[in-house]
């Protein structure tokens, strides 16, 4: 059925109530309710019980569930990290004996290259910068929704510049669908890679970020929680100083990705049939799970750090359990928006909402506006969708197919693809990656959309001003 301009009334009512109310979970209930008359002719216990039945049916997807224990199990790993002393002993190291950060900027610094370096996962790319960089950012009077900003715009974009990841398995697998339908020719490798150049977005986003770091650039609310924000003292542990308290579970974290993501990979390319000595190690990668690897990355963690903490000594088996239940708990509130963001992305798919909007701009497009319009219109779906991967799977055989029946550059309009999902995901107040940026900073989901969101602005702008330059230059 088509459902035309109502298939985008539950998103856009979703975030328009998230930025009023500064209420994401009852903005977010509203848009799945919404939603959910519209399938059910407008019946409202039909309704409500179909929206049940789409919650409860979630955690009958492994990926989804996977997700979720990772979200909740990685504020385990965090309260840990700061039980056992680790994050106290990490302050004092970068601030007091190695004197490497020793103001607020070096503190925001810290997160950004973190960011950059990172490139895995973007959950855990903001993960870990928010965990170790929130510390000092407090020590030193950052305010966490600046903190979320950073992590948020070097999660994303820096996986997409840097695709040995799922974020490059997925891209790949859609370009080898054009090239396997004979809308592409050439290799989908080559062409990934030859459009990171022209995704715009990301490297804008990550360039205005550290001017923001380094002009102290306060925009728009961001002002506000910067002014408001105040120093904290971090104590330091009176049994001593404990760096590798925190510093070998975050290596575990972040090793045990492409760890995983090689060994789902071999038995992905298994069941497919081919022979795992035809194949390089990249190819594994590409073909791993990300939710499975991240969920075993952090179990590996826990593990880990149960080593370290309690066998070793320097925590009672009790004291290992409170603290990881505690900060379990501390992340149900993020968890439940997780819940019901995946439910809206459900509901949105089965409206057929990004078709629709799609729809609109076919048949009128010169070539030379293609990019910036695929561009814009990657933005407006990731936005009302919350997801960057989603708008990837509707956008890149519209993009490709686009590009090809009038002659504009395939590489730029991959590249627009690419950074439209970005963009919007960015900007998006029920985007995953807005939730868990929040998460790793520690600060309110509705505070961090709202404060980053002319950043995001400022650079999607500037994004489309160069598709529209280079659509016509590379004409």
């Amino acid at each position: 059925m088509d459902y035309g301009v109502l298939s985008i009334l539950p998103p856009l009512l979703a975030i328009t109530l998230a930025l009023v109310t500064r209420d994401v979970l009852i903005s977010l209930t509203a848009g799945i309710l919404a939603g959910f008359l519209i399938l059910n002719n407008y019946q409202p216990l039909d309704a409500v019980l179909a929206m049940l039945d789409s919650i409860v049916g979630l955690f009958a997807e492994g990926w989804v569930v996977k997700t979720l224990l990772f979200s909740l199990l990685v504020g385990s790993v965090i309260r840990l990290m700061m039980d056992s002393g680790g994050v106290a002993g990490l302050v004092y190291f970068l601030t007091q004996k190695s004197r490497t950060v020793r103001s607020a900027r070096g503190s925001m610094l810290l997160a950004y290259f973190i960011g950059l370096i990172i490139f895995i996962e973007s959950s855990i790319t903001s993960l870990v910068a928010g965990t170790v960089a929130r510390p000092l950012c407090d020590k030193y009077g950052v305010s966490r929704q600046k903190l979320a900003y950073i992590c948020d715009s070097t999660s994303a974009p820096v996986c997409s510049l840097i695709p040995l990841n799922g974020w490059g398995a997925l891209l790949l697998g859609l370009l080898a669908t054009q090239i396997t339908a004979g809308v592409l020719s050439g290799s989908a490798v080559e062409i990934l890679f030859k459009s990171i150049v022209y995704n715009f977005y990301a490297w804008l986003a990550l360039i205005l970020v550290l001017v923001v770091i380094l002009r102290d650039w306060d925009l728009g609310s961001m002002r506000r929680f910067e002014e408001s924000t105040t120093s904290v003292s971090i104590p330091v542990p009176a049994e001593g100083l404990h760096v590798s308290r925190m510093l070998l579970p975050l290596v575990v974290l972040i090793g045990m990705v492409p760890v995983s993501l090689y060994f789902t990979g071999q038995e992905s390319l298994l069941s497919e049939g081919k022979a795992l000595e035809n194949q390089i190690f990249l190819d594994a990668i590409f073909a791993g799970s990300g939710s499975t690897s991240v969920f075993y990355a952090v179990l590996a963690t826990l593990l880990v750090a149960f080593v370290q903490y309690v066998i070793l000594g320097s925590m009672s088996r009790q004291d290992y359990f409170r603290s990881a239940f505690a900060g379990a708990g501390e992340l149900l509130p993020i968890v439940t928006i997780l819940v019901l963001a995946f439910v809206i992305g459900n509901l949105v798919k089965e409206l057929d909402a990004g078709n629709y909007l799609a729809s609109l701009a076919q048949g009128w497009l010169s070539a030379g506006w293609i990019p910036v319009l695929i561009f814009l219109l990657s933005a407006g779906i990731a936005f009302a969708t919350g997801t960057s991967w989603g708008t990837f799977s509707i956008m890149m055989p519209i993009g490709v197919s686009l590009a090809v029946a009038t002659g504009a550059d395939v590489y730029l309009v991959v590249g627009a693809v690419i950074s439209g999902g970005v963009c919007g995901d960015h900007a998006s107040p029920i985007s995953d990656t807005t939730i868990i940026s929040s998460l790793a900073a520690g600060c309110d989901v509705a505070d961090h959309a709202t404060s980053q969101l002319p950043y995001a602005l400022l650079a999607g702008a500037g994004a489309a001003v160069l598709f529209a330059v280079f659509g016509f230059a590379l004409l």
